[in-house]
């Protein structure tokens, strides 16, 4: 039946009024946050090291940062920082560049197996850190991490992506803001398939493998705890988990010992609260999804699946539109360039914090209590699902 001009009219006029409610039900359910309006013109010389991930962030654009150097072992990666940072000095390793007085901060974006060392070695030399996820893999480099924070006062951050995720950034703000009511129960999830090709550009160079090969899936499982850790801040204490392997010669020899694929955790809070995490690298899924749950309301992330972004709330609020919060960076950084449009936040966020001499959001502290509840769970999942303890690290 055709539509009268009129009822085109009328039907506009309706869609012009839903999507102003829409936005008035966005602010009046949480406010978004303040938008970036510069406060100092002081620049943080950094020096980035590691050109895969590391050539992903926005240091270069940031008004209050220079890159001042760069390095990776590999000349075609060293060349890529270069070109992307547009950074004319160059080291060969991260050991040579920590030696430089004009870089006052460092990027660490080198293997996991190496972040602690490599972090400990540059705050060691009198910077200031940034490193890719994991903070550590073991216990012990915990302990070294927390240990040298504390003598020398300087700062590090964890750039995990999770936190600085949109849907992550809302479950915040609704939480310190009550909507949820008592968040009783969350669930984290990270599917990333070491198959096929990704298997192949992932786990090898050329023929040497990389450090991926057969990595224990709950040695990274800050894309999930942080999930829970970087809305409430609680602190995951206990901890079983199960995992699975099958007869992929790669679980059978690896330099971790490590005999799973997949890892699945269920963990105890300090408030008495559920969480349950996956780390899978052997199914069909891909990429970071998370549930939360309160007395009072819940939030759930869009995924594979093609489920949608939902705000649910017990008073009848419903909300499917994820609010924009790229007004909270600078305006140069405005861009997706991966995980959930994090980059931008993530290098505003430790800059900023060096600009205004404080701790960053995800500092060592929060860091180690997003990295090592994995530790455990990967050594409860060898010991047949045995309920663990979580030490720790927090500040006495």
């Amino acid at each position: 039946m055709p539509i009268s001009r009129r009822g085109l009219l009328q039907a506009g006029a309706l869609a012009t009024v839903a999507a102003s409610l829409r936005g008035d039900l966005l602010n009046e359910v949480f406010a978004v946050g303040p938008a970036f309006t510069p406060t100092s013109d002081r620049k943080i010389r950094i020096g980035v090291v590691g050109g895969g991930f590391g050539a992903a962030f926005h240091w270069h654009q940031h008004p209050n940062c220079v890159v001042e150097a760069v390095s990776d072992l590999i000349p075609d990666r060293r060349d890529t920082l270069m070109r992307v940072y547009g950074c004319q000095k160059a080291y060969e390793s991260l050991e040579k560049l920590i030696l430089d007085p004009r870089v006052e901060a460092v990027a660490v974006f080198t293997g996991a197996p190496d972040h602690a060392r490599h972090v400990l070695l540059a705050m060691n030399a009198g910077k200031h850190v940034i490193s890719a996820c994991p903070a550590c893999t073991t216990l012990e480099e915990a302990q070294q991490l927390k240990e040298t924070k504390e003598r020398t006062g300087l700062k590090y951050m964890m750039a995990e992506t999770s936190y600085y995720r949109w849907e992550t950034i809302t479950a915040r703000r609704l939480f310190q803001d009550g909507k949820f009511g008592e968040l009783v129960y969350s669930e984290g999830e990270y599917y990333h398939p070491m198959t096929g090709g990704e298997r192949q550009a992932l786990w090898f160079r050329g023929n040497e493998r990389t450090w991926r090969y057969a990595y224990p899936p709950m040695l990274y499982p800050t894309h999930t705890t942080a999930f829970l850790v970087g809305v409430t801040g609680e602190r995951l204490t206990r901890v079983s988990c199960v995992g699975w392997g099958d007869d992929d010669p790669a679980l059978k020899e690896n330099a971790y010992n490590n005999p799973f694929a997949n890892e699945t955790a269920m963990f105890t809070t300090d408030r008495g609260h559920a969480f349950r995490g996956n780390v899978c690298w052997n199914l069909h899924g891909h990429g970071e999804r998370a549930q939360w749950f309160g007395t009072q309301g819940a939030l759930f992330m869009d995924g594979f699946a093609g489920q949608p972004f939902r705000m649910l709330l017990a008073d009848g609020t419903s909300v499917s539109e994820l609010p924009d919060y790229w007004h909270m960076v600078p305006e140069a950084m405005r861009y997706d360039s991966g995980h959930g449009r994090s980059h931008p936040f993530l290098t505003h966020e430790f800059i900023m914090a060096l600009v205004e001499d404080r701790e960053p959001a995800i500092d060592l502290y929060e860091s180690l209590a997003i990295t090592v509840p994995g530790i455990v769970a990967h050594q409860s999942a060898l010991k047949g699902g045995e309920q663990l303890a979580v030490p720790s690290f927090d500040r006495k």
